[in-house]
């Protein structure tokens, strides 16, 4: 287990913001961290439980303790030839396209289309990630944690998590009361293509009645990487913003002020609602490609802020709240950071 005072977090957040914690724990095993969190004091307060930090944006130091997971390992630990399915047990500490790229490559599927997003396995599960038509929530099985206030292991069911668009109870009531050890993911040992969703069947081209899943995964990797700066080379947080849902009788209005208007139907039992791109409004607002200062919209991609230099969280926070004024008063409509902001 690692332990240091004063640690410098810029090499564990994308947006490239240099920003120190009082603390750094980084654990390797589930033993480690259960004995760990009973060590736990009010000056380890507030805790912050931190994968890849690539979805995170730090707007100064942080006073507390960070807890970081370096649990490695992915493996089958149950096959169910009769119903066709495949449970793959992984660390919380993998990186999360490692673990798509291994299921794709011995066959076992319904990961295809979250390739490249980056982060760890963990934070999969909290975030409940998700990218042209597919989410986490689809394929998580079972969640296992250690409990912070008792050290003891615990595990959630995919129910339990109450999963919906960029939200789990690992976000709201659960925050800071557990950390994730282990996801099993539930996949299927039959191919299924998802390609109905954004440009995937353009990207495809000819492939699309003979796509397996390799070629569909680079087809995503392809899509993904000519829409999204590298944050090696300019920090950023990917999405910063959550796609809004909205009722059927706004969108109707919306349509009919905005008929070239952007959407995706979300159809659940009770109603039929509407997603509609943050990003396509962004960029209706003028917003692709410009900047204030170090803080800038990419310029292929509306809805990805990004660090032009030297720029601090409270500069990509100012142009945040630009962008929310601006589709506000063009569309009526709210937007809010997907990113998590401390």
């Amino acid at each position: 287990m690692k332990d240091f005072k004063n640690f410098n977090l810029l090499p564990y957040n994308t947006f490239g913001i240099e920003a120190y914690c009082k603390r750094f724990v980084e654990f390797d095993t589930v033993e480690e961290l259960s004995v760990f969190v009973k060590t736990l004091t009010q000056e380890d307060s507030p805790l912050l439980l931190l994968g890849g930090g690539s979805n995170l944006l730090l707007t100064g130091d942080y006073p507390g303790t960070v807890l970081h997971s370096a649990i490695k390992g992915i493996g089958v630990v149950k096959t169910d030839a009769k119903c066709g399915d495949v449970f793959v047990r992984c660390g919380s500490g993998e990186v999360f396209d490692d673990v798509v790229a291994y299921c794709v490559e011995h066959g076992y599927y319904g990961m295809e289309n979250l390739s490249l997003i980056p982060g760890e396995v963990g934070a999969s599960a909290v975030q409940n990630i998700g990218a042209y038509g597919a989410e986490a929530k689809d394929v998580i099985q079972m969640v296992e944690a250690i409990e912070i206030a008792t050290g003891k292991k615990v595990c959630f069911s995919n129910a339990d998590c109450k999963y919906s668009y960029r939200q789990s109870k690992f976000k709201n009531e659960w925050r800071d009361k557990y950390v994730i050890t282990y996801v099993t993911y539930r996949l299927s040992l039959t191919f299924q293509p998802n390609i109905d969703y954004g440009n995937i069947r353009e990207r495809l081209g000819g492939y699309t009645e003979k796509v397996t899943a390799s070629i569909l995964r680079n087809a995503i990797i392809d899509i993904r990487r000519a829409k999204l700066p590298d944050p090696k080379v300019q920090g950023n947080g990917g999405s910063f913003f959550m796609n809004p849902i909205i009722e059927e009788e706004q969108f109707k209005k919306l349509k009919a002020k905005f008929p070239d208007l952007k959407y995706y139907e979300v159809v659940s039992p009770d109603k039929l609602s509407y997603k509609i791109p943050a990003g396509w409004m962004i960029e209706q607002c003028g917003w692709k490609g410009k900047n204030v200062g170090p803080a800038g919209v990419h310029d292929k991609q509306a809805l990805v802020l990004v660090n032009l230099g030297g720029a601090k969280g409270k500069d990509i926070i100012h142009l945040c709240e630009m962008i929310q004024r601006d589709v506000k008063t063009k569309f009526g409509v709210d937007i809010y950071p997907e990113v998590n902001i401390k």
